[in-house]
């Protein structure tokens, strides 16, 4: 299975809905709190381009916001990667 990279704050709702999503697809995240470091939250504008949280990262591959991670499990082809 893909390691699942995600980017999140304590006290962001989308960010527990993402990684309520992951978890009951199985998947084995890594979870990077930006708001408890500078130079994690540079490290995340700089891979995403993206301020917001969360940003999620299936292996090297920038997935995007918990609204892309969802519309990639609607169309069927969230699992595929998972499974990369």
């Amino acid at each position: 299975m893909s390691q699942v990279t995600i980017y999140t704050t304590q006290h962001c709702p989308y960010c527990v809905r993402a990684k309520s999503l992951l978890a009951r697809k199985g998947a084995s995240t890594t979870e990077i709190d930006v708001a408890a470091s500078p130079q994690r939250l540079a490290e995340m504008l700089h891979k995403s381009k993206r301020r917001s949280v969360p940003q999620i990262f299936i292996g090297d591959l920038h997935v995007g916001g918990f609204d892309d991670l969802a519309s990639l499990d609607r169309k069927g082809e969230l699992d595929a990667l998972l499974q990369a």
